[in-house]
């Protein structure tokens, strides 16, 4: 059992392989994606015949292998894988129709010179849906449904260049995401209540006690029922039920083998799983609840089932059979019917991915016809030429995915014709003979013992309205003669699409034959699940095997018994316009303009509020701009007066500092340097003059005037008459005169 964790890695080894190279080469790209998901498909027969040699009971998990993943705090994230009843059924039929789809692939894609980037998204896509399957917990799961979301978004866009592919793409990725928010909110609430997404935590009998009594943020609203119905929003947008479900019949844009695993085993069912994974939630939740799933389910069934009744394109109408079909499994699980949803989930995957191959078939053959020389020349044994003044019928330039443009194909692709009609049967519900029926009929049963009754009354018209559309579609494209120039000289199909689509035939028919499959399967998956009788009553089965019928007859009465014959009005549309009902038939063919009126409601809408915050914004803007201007105004005011006034006078203060500065600079040197040095100079003349007048004149003066005293003195001395008043007044006055010489001389070196 531990092969379980390589069952989804062999297709992603294969998507990185084609990715860093191989998608280069057409033929190692082919080669690496059908090998991988073969490994895949042999690895998950293996686990499958083991759980159903070595079953459990109690609704206990047959296997769970865990490994260390990561942690936050105190808290560490499995990475798990958990295999019980219901991951085994699925891993049965999912790598089966994927490989099958893969090898259809190979043929109708072996033109295409993006051969390997489709395969490349296919392997990712189909590793995607394994892992999804086999993962032990919700984190796991819910990282792997963004990964078959994103692959599936891709392939719808994978004709970019058409300007509807994108717009398809850009459609489904829209309306999916609103559903994730949905299912992340669910995850969010439940790990914040019960503290684990692992299988084995929230799935306990205690915990979904735990959640039936606690309330919903303090509130009496049983938070099981809000994590219920969170995660049925990403049901509904996945699993393209009603108002979500716009986006899958512009999905058909990409290639046929894409669209066929769209809608059987990958991204539409990965919806449902979830769904059937988290059953135990659902009948937990019960009463309201529980209604509220049935109702949406069975009137999505209906709604769908109408609108495919008037659609002319073939993939439209296997779109909407999607739709309707899936809208089965939701009221049956929503009503207690696991076993019978989750059969019928299995089984349509193989009836459709049949049907969806079949058309892709029809398809390419019309596109790649062989060139005709003429106007009716190449059509074939048994195809009578046309022109286009014969009546009636003008063969004329067709669409090819019209089936107003088809007709008489089945003398042209037998094998295609033979299968189709195994999957019209199948899907129909034809009784006792196909898997259809005994599925359809699980839940017609279920729908009969609730109350109220119009329930089942609701998914009974279903069966009849699918069965007409069924037939009509199969009479459309493949009786009476052709319609146009393309479906007279359509080829046929390649082996490696033609062994495909037997296989797909021989599932959805024989192994419905005696019932014994369906026993085994609501024994084995029942295990563990009693919530559900299975008691027989023929009240429902009487009733839905009339209206499959009468579908069938109806649908056969107007199509096949008289071939339509090319530019004739559709039969049901003629009918319907002659009791004045051809404005529901308009109705019903533009789909009930719910793409319009989400166009005009919320897509305009939110280009109006848009607009309008954009107009507030520019509302609060003005003021805000008109502060901002008179801001610059006075900036620049300021900046002008800064540059004009305070500017030019810093600038004239600065030149005027520089011209004294260098004026300065000029006079030190030359001038003032001069004046001190001839200042200097004359200082030094006129104290050397000094020094001589001192010495030579002032000097010799007093010498003389002292040899003049002495020899006065010498010629006074002797004669001492007595006059000494005399000679101290002669001294005094001689002293007088000396000093005033002194001065006067003094006075006159100075200057």
């Amino acid at each position: 059992m531990n092969l379980t964790w390589l069952i989804p890695l062999f297709p992603f080894l294969a998507f990185v392989a084609i990715a860093l190279g191989a998608h280069r080469n057409k033929t190692a790209s082919r080669r690496l994606a059908i090998g991988a998901v073969a490994l895949s498909f042999v690895l998950a027969q293996i686990v499958f015949w083991q759980a159903v040699l070595f079953p459990v009971g109690g609704g206990d998990g047959l296997f769970e292998s865990t490994a260390g993943w990561f942690s936050i705090g105190a808290t560490v994230f499995e990475a798990s894988v958990w295999v019980d009843p219901l991951t085994a059924v699925m891993l049965f039929g999912v790598p089966l129709v994927c490989l099958l789809v893969f090898v259809y692939s190979a043929g109708h894609m072996r033109d295409d010179p993006r051969c390997g980037r489709f395969f490349a998204y296919v392997s990712l896509l189909a590793a995607g849906m394994l892992g999804l399957v086999v993962s032990g917990n919700l984190l796991m799961l819910f990282l792997c449904w963004e990964v078959v979301g994103t692959c599936s978004c891709l392939l719808i866009t994978f004709r970019f260049e058409e300007e509807s592919a994108y717009r398809a793409g850009l459609k489904a990725f829209l309306f999916t995401k609103v559903g994730d928010v949905f299912l992340l909110l669910g995850l969010l609430v439940l790990y914040s209540a019960a503290g684990s997404l692992q299988y084995r935590d929230i799935f306990d009998a205690g915990t979904l006690d735990l959640l039936a009594r606690a309330g919903f943020l303090g509130t009496q609203f049983p938070v099981v029922t809000v994590i219920a119905l969170l995660i049925f929003g990403g049901v509904v947008s996945q699993a393209a039920q009603f108002p979500l479900h716009v986006w899958l019949p512009d999905a058909v844009k990409g290639p046929a083998p894409a669209s066929a695993l769209i809608q059987s085993a990958t991204m539409v069912p990965s919806g449902l799983y979830l769904m059937a994974r988290c059953f135990p939630l659902y009948m937990v939740a019960g009463g309201e609840a529980q209604m509220v799933l049935v109702a949406a389910g069975a009137g999505t069934a209906l709604f769908a089932a109408l609108i495919a009744t008037a659609q002319d394109d073939a993939r439209h109408v296997l779109a909407f059979s999607t739709i309707s079909q899936l809208g089965y499994v939701v009221a049956a699980l929503g009503a207690g019917a696991y076993v019978a949803g989750v059969f019928h989930l299995v089984t349509h995957a193989f009836s459709k991915a049949l049907l969806a191959l079949g058309v892709g078939s029809i398809t390419q053959g019309m596109e790649h016809r062989p060139p005709s020389s003429s106007q009716g020349e190449g059509l074939g044994e048994g195809v009578p030429s046309y022109s286009q003044s014969e009546e009636p019928g003008d063969v004329i330039p067709c669409d090819p995915n019209d089936v107003k443009n088809m007709g008489g194909l089945a003398r042209r692709q037998p094998v295609t014709y033979w299968t189709f009609v195994a999957g019209v049967l199948s899907l129909s519900g034809f009784p006792f003979l196909t898997i259809g029926f005994w599925s359809q009929q699980g839940i017609m049963g279920a729908a009969y013992e609730m109350h109220p009754s119009p329930i089942f009354w609701v998914l009974a018209a279903t069966a009849g309205l699918t069965a007409f559309y069924a037939m009509r579609l199969l009479c459309l494209i493949f009786l009476g003669r052709a319609r146009s120039d393309a479906a007279a000289n359509v080829h046929k199909s390649e082996r490696s699409m033609k062994t495909p689509l037997i296989i797909l035939a021989i599932f959805a028919v024989c192994l419905g034959w005696g019932g014994v499959l369906p026993d085994w399967f609501r024994r084995f998956v029942g295990n563990g699940h009693t919530v559900e009788t299975a008691r027989f009553t023929w009240q429902p089965l009487v009733i839905s095997v009339g209206f499959s019928l009468g579908g069938l007859l109806v649908g056969y009465l107007l199509y096949g018994w008289e071939p339509l014959w090319a530019g004739q009005m559709d039969r049901l549309e003629a009918g319907m316009r002659r009791v004045w009902l051809g404005w529901l038939h308009d109705l019903l063919r533009d789909r009930f303009r719910l793409g319009e009126f989400y166009q005009a409601t919320f897509v305009r809408g939110a280009v109006g509020l848009a607009h309008v915050c954009a107009g507030f914004d520019r509302m609060l803007d003005r003021p805000i701009g008109c502060v901002a201007r008179a801001g610059r105004i006075v900036s620049r005011v300021a900046a002008r007066c800064d540059t004009l006034l305070i500017d030019r006078t810093v600038n004239l203060a600065g030149r005027a500092a520089r011209a004294t500065s260098g004026l300065c600079a000029l006079l030190d040197p030359r001038l003032l340097d001069l004046l001190a040095e001839a200042t200097g100079r004359a200082a030094r003349a006129i104290s050397d003059a000094s020094g001589v007048f001192e010495i030579r004149i002032v000097d010799g003066a007093v010498e003389e005037v002292s040899s003049a005293v002495r020899a006065g003195g010498r010629l006074i001395r002797p004669i001492q008459t007595g006059r000494v008043q005399n000679y101290v007044l002669v001294a005094s006055i001689s002293v007088m005169v000396l000093v005033a010489i002194y001065f006067t001389m003094v006075y006159f070196a100075w200057w």
